[in-house]
């Protein structure tokens, strides 16, 4: 059998901004050396996100008596375009661990619960990794926008 995760998921507080902000400013900083930007993720206003879209977190403790550290951060919105996983941030140390994937199949739930068949995101073309898993859980590349500095690539899941 195996262990049940040492993390939870649960709607983020406003308390958790400046956890939320680390946490993606460490999942992300992997990707400074290959790119002439900083990813957005890094400068997001989470304070303001909690606010205004749907923010999850997966929060993880060592043992009962710590305090909870976020391993990982969803951030949700709904668009003209549909319905959007805007940030997915799992910390290095927790990857692997299935926080993320749990995160990014809450998303679809909350997707179809919300009415859309589908949900989308968008990547650099240069994080490689994430697009091949996209690729592995279902998204499909859809259209690829060319900004100063960085190509955007858009990729969808069909949920129904």
């Amino acid at each position: 059998m195996s262990e049940a995760p040492r993390w939870t998921l649960r709607r983020a507080e406003a308390a958790d901004a400046e956890a939320i902000r680390d946490c993606a400013i460490a999942a992300f900083s992997v990707y400074l050396p290959r790119l002439p930007i900083v990813p957005l993720p890094m400068s997001k206003d989470y304070a303001s996100a909690i606010e205004l879209q749907q923010v999850w977190v997966a929060a993880h403790a060592q043992d009962a008596a710590d305090a909870a550290e976020i391993a990982a951060a969803l951030v949700l919105d709904i668009t003209d375009e549909g319905f959007l996983v805007d940030v997915i941030a799992v910390r290095p140390r927790h990857q692997g661990s299935g926080a993320g994937r749990a995160l990014l199949e809450l998303a679809e739930r909350e997707a179809l619960r919300q009415g859309f068949d589908s949900i989308y995101l968008f990547t650099n073309e240069k994080m490689s990794e994430n697009r091949a898993l996209y690729a592995r859980i279902g998204y499909v590349e859809y259209r690829r926008l060319v900004l100063e500095n960085r190509t955007r690539v858009f990729l969808r899941k069909a949920l129904r």
